[in-house]
C-alpha cells in the first residue's frame, strides 16, 4: 500500500468538495493510503504574498513543519501529496526559496519558533496527486482497474497555469504541454482532444477585480474546447474548475453566447472508469450539466445542485411593518429558527 502525508487546503473542504469525495473514492480502489496533516492551515491563497512577504512563507512553512513532524525520521513519510495546484505551488516554493535564500529561511524559522515549531528545508518532498498516479501508481495498475471505459468520450485536458510552471523538481514532461493529464485520460478509455490551451491562466480571481478581462480569459478556454468539440474539460485545479464553471453563465451572458461546457475533476472520471457511484464522486454538484456528456457512456446522474437551487421557489421574506425597525440580517444557528405565529 502506497503511504502519502496529505495537505488537503481549503478549497477541498467547501467549493471544491467533489475533488476531496472523488479522491477519497478512488483511494480505495488504487490502495492509497492518505494522512492528512493535523490542525493544517491555509497555504495562502495568490494574495497573501502581495500582503507580507515573510508572513505568507511562515503561513505555508507552518504545514511543512507540521508534516515533517508528523513523519517523525521515517523516509517513507517524507512525501507531501496536495491535490490542489495552488497549495502545490506554494508548499514547493515555500520550500525552494527558504533552501536558497538563508535569511528567508531564518525569519520563516523564528515565526515558526512562536508556536513551537521548526523546519529545515529539503526534508520534505512536495508532490502533487496527479504526478503520484502517473509515476508510483502507474498507468498499468489505473488501467487493470477499469470495469467502466470512457470510450466515446470526448475530453479536453486542462492543466492551468501554475501546476507546471515554475517546474522546480522537474516533476512534468513539458511545462508548456504537459501530456500526464492526456495519458491518464487515455488509460481510462477516453478520446483526448489535442487541446493547446491546457496551460493558459483561467484569470485566477480575476473575476473578482475586473470582470471583462475575467470573462475573455474563461471564453478562450470553452471556445477552444468546443472548438474541439470536447463533450467536456477536465482539470485538476479548484480554482480553475470554479472560474470555468461557476463563471460559465456569467460570461455566456457578457459574450451573448451559449456554452454548455461541462468542468469535471480527473478524480471523478477516474471514480466513473472505476465503476463507482456518481454520489460518491461529486457528480451532479457542478454547476454546468454533466448529463448529457456522461449520459453518452451510460453513466445516469441526479439533476445538478445548482439546477435544483435554480428552479426551486425560495420563500418571499416578509415586509416590514410601518415604523419598525429594520437591520442587517442575522445569521441563524439550527434550531433557532422563528416561531411561527
Amino acid at each position: 500500500m502506497a503511504s502519502y502525508t496529505f495537505y488537503p487546503g481549503c478549497s477541498l473542504q467547501k467549493s471544491a468538495r467533489p475533488y476531496f469525495d472523488s479522491l477519497m473514492a478512488i483511494s480505495s480502489v488504487l490502495n492509497l493510503d492518505i494522512k492528512e496533516i493535523p490542525d493544517w492551515n491555509c497555504c495562502g491563497a495568490t494574495e497573501y504574498i502581495a500582503v507580507h512577504h515573510v508572513a505568507a512563507y511562515a503561513l505555508a512553512g507552518r504545514n511543512l513543519a507540521l508534516a515533517a513532524q508528523m513523519a517523525n525520521g521515517d523516509p517513507a513519510s517524507h512525501t507531501v501529496m496536495a491535490a490542489c495546484s495552488l497549495c502545490y505551488l506554494n508548499l514547493a516554493k515555500t520550500d525552494s526559496y527558504m533552501r536558497d535564500d538563508p535569511q528567508l529561511n531564518a525569519q520563516v524559522n523564528e515565526a515558526l519558533a512562536a508556536g513551537g515549531l521548526t523546519y529545515t528545508p529539503g526534508t520534505l518532498r512536495v508532490r502533487h496527486l496527479l504526478d503520484i498516479i502517473i509515476k508510483d501508481i502507474g498507468l498499468d495498475l489505473v488501467k487493470s482497474k477499469v470495469v467502466k471505459p470512457l470510450k466515446g468520450l470526448r475530453i479536453a485536458p486542462y492543466f492551468g497555469c501554475m501546476i507546471a510552471r515554475p517546474d522546480r523538481s522537474n516533476r512534468w514532461d513539458n511545462v508548456e504541454h504537459p501530456v500526464a493529464l492526456d495519458r491518464l485520460m487515455r488509460a481510462l478509455g477516453a478520446e483526448v482532444v489535442d487541446y493547446p490551451m491546457k496551460t493558459h491562466c483561467c484569470g485566477g480571481h480575476m473575476t473578482q477585480i475586473n470582470t471583462p478581462v475575467a470573462y475573455e480569459l474563461i471564453r478562450r478556454l470553452v471556445h477552444g474546447a468546443a472548438e474541439y468539440n470536447a463533450d467536456l474539460m477536465v482539470t485538476l485545479c479548484p480554482m480553475c474548475q470554479l472560474n470555468l464553471d461557476a463563471y460559465q453563465t456569467e460570461m455566456n451572458r457578457y459574450f451573448h453566447t451559449n456554452y454548455r461546457m461541462p468542468i469535471l475533476y480527473f478524480t471523478q472520471l477516474m471514480g466513473v472508469a472505476f465503476g463507482l457511484e456518481p454520489e460518491t464522486l461529486g457528480l451532479g454538484k457542478e454547476f454546468v450539466d454533466s448529463r448529457p456528456a456522461l449520459g453518452r457512456i451510460g453513466v445516469e446522474l441526479p439533476p445538478p445542485e445548482a439546477e435544483l437551487a435554480a428552479v426551486t421557489p425560495k420563500p418571499r421574506p416578509k415586509k416590514a411593518e410601518k415604523g419598525a425597525k429594520v437591520g442587517l440580517p442575522m445569521p441563524q444557528m439550527p434550531g433557532d429558527e422563528e416561531v411561527s405565529e
